[in-house]
């Protein structure tokens, strides 16, 4: 029994070895189906430049591109942005579970979801957030928020950052190629308990699907994929 798992090791040991001298050697790179610039308007929607901070910046790539709105109508605001990866994925790309804790966010559930958007439906991932914030009398304030995120890439789209990966894998062992890929983030605040006529959960996530339905048409130059 011993002799046959060693002969069984070996011969998993020589094939992924000699599956290097198989792998292709000039790995093209394709670019995100993506326009980088967002609009100015999103149906009734006007788009304002945000900043992007210096922090941002020295924390991803030197490759990594921005492109960051606030779009406003009435006393509603919808933030989107995409980000643009570099040659290098693992600097370039953070999904929000990572940053959102960094910047004090709790996300306290996380979902897989549709949106129609175009003639195809979009597959995003969906989370629920929520931060504390000192209030005027001594006592603090629960914020909360919607954020929907996906990835596109040269002719993929994905709600998963493990898929994106094991896309990557396929792609570069079996097509020699490598998908640019970015990053969209659509979120808005869940108003309803501090300002007059706030919106709550249900209500906001209403408004940020139909805002989604009109974005992506608009940024997006390669239809969603089919999801799960």
């Amino acid at each position: 029994m011993t002799i046959k798992r060693l002969l069984s090791l070996q011969v998993i040991l020589l094939g992924g070895l000699g599956s290097v001298f198989i792998l292709p050697k000039d790995i093209r790179i394709q670019p995100a189906s993506i326009d980088l610039a967002l609009p100015e308007f999103v149906g009734s929607w006007q788009g304002k430049d945000q900043a992007i901070s210096q922090g941002e910046r020295d924390i991803l790539g030197a490759d990594t591109q921005f492109s960051r709105k606030v779009y406003s109508r009435g006393t509603d605001e919808i933030f989107a942005s995409i980000v643009l990866s570099g040659p290098d994925m693992n600097t370039s790309i953070h999904r929000p579970e990572r940053c959102l804790p960094a910047q004090g966010w709790t996300i306290s559930s996380s979902e897989k979801t549709s949106i129609q958007a175009g003639e195809r439906n979009l597959y995003a991932t969906r989370l629920h957030n929520l931060r504390s914030i000192p209030s005027t009398n001594g006592g603090s304030l629960t914020i909360k928020s919607l954020t929907y995120y996906w990835f596109v890439g040269h002719s993929d789209v994905t709600a998963s950052h493990y898929e994106r990966t094991w896309i990557d894998i396929r792609d570069r062992v079996l097509r020699g190629r490598n998908q640019q890929w970015a990053y969209v983030t659509v979120a808005s605040n869940i108003t309803k308990d501090f300002r007059i006529f706030g919106r709550d959960e249900h209500q906001a996530d209403d408004l940020m699907r139909e805002f989604i339905k009109d974005f992506v048409p608009l940024v997006q130059r390669v239809s969603p994929t089919p999801g799960p």
